[in-house]
């Protein structure tokens, strides 16, 4: 079709003449609403990037000589990472004589991954990087997965016990009768 054609068409239509495939011979073009399409187009793009899922890496640092309630504590940092979905980058840092005891360093590493069980996965094993240990963790989608939804099950049947049971049918319904009762006098014996 001819270019003039083709945008006295689009005119008409109150469309636009878009330009699809230039480097075809002749030119393909089609009449659409160019507005409409540049909207859509980053409907979907946004959607895309709503579903991505982004993993973040962070990083704890420990020290060979750790203090067991240091210890403890940096462990709940590094699990509160990988339960929101993050990768842990886990620091042994040595000074001085320190390097001549790497593995007490190995040693805080192979702890940490037993205390963290199931939950973890060991992506990079732990390597000296000059006067520092590295070992890089990841979380076990698997594990996450029965976690969450074994935290749903449980809120659930919170649920379930906070409402309160149902009226007893027989107690409270109906009229009220009093009922008096008398004792009789007790007969008096002749035996005495």
């Amino acid at each position: 079709m001819d270019t003039r054609e083709a945008l006295r068409q689009a005119r008409e239509l109150d469309l636009d003449l878009v330009e699809v495939a230039p480097q075809a011979d002749p030119p393909v073009c089609r009449i659409m609403d160019y507005g409409k399409f540049k909207y859509e187009r980053d409907v979907r793009q946004k959607e895309a990037r709503k579903k991505q899922s982004r993993t973040g890496l962070k990083e704890i640092k420990f020290r060979p000589k750790i203090d067991p309630h240091d210890y403890a504590t940096k462990k709940g940092h590094v699990t509160r990472f990988l339960e929101a979905g993050n990768k842990v980058k886990i620091t042994i840092m040595f000074r001085g004589r320190e390097m001549a005891h790497t593995d007490l360093g190995r040693k805080i590493l192979d702890r940490l991954v037993a205390d963290l069980g199931e939950l973890v996965v060991v992506e990079a094993m732990p390597k000296q990087e000059g006067r520092n240990m590295i070992m890089v963790i990841s979380p076990n989608k698997r594990h996450l997965e029965a976690v969450a939804k074994e935290r749903a099950r449980q809120a659930r049947e919170q649920v379930v016990s906070a409402v309160p049971p149902a009226p007893d049918p027989v107690v409270g319904s109906g009229p009220q009768l009093d009922v008096e009762l008398h004792a009789e006098p007790a007969a008096a014996s002749d035996e005495g």
